[in-house]
């Protein structure tokens, strides 16, 4: 089943934190607007097992850290290069 995560770092935060998650047709719904509203996608399907069990408000565990950055360097690499 489709699963669906989405992070959010504010400056003020000490990690990232789960803003939404959904699973089924509401992650469907969920990348659509991700989409419709150019909001960067990564596909992760073990991340997002793994960070869907954590409650939404919550930081992102701390055994995820590294592959997180790895994921907000990417992202921010992408948005570089499309200007």
């Amino acid at each position: 089943m489709l699963k669906a995560v989405a992070l959010r770092y504010p400056d003020w935060a000490d990690a990232p934190y789960i803003s939404a998650k959904a699973k089924g047709r509401a992650a469907e719904y969920m990348l659509k607007i991700a989409e419709e509203n150019d909001v960067p996608v990564v596909e992760n399907a073990d991340m997002a097992e793994v960070l869907s069990i954590q409650e939404t408000g919550s930081f992102i565990p701390e055994e995820t850290y590294a592959a997180i950055a790895a994921i907000f360097a990417f992202v921010m690499k992408v948005e570089k290069q499309n200007g």
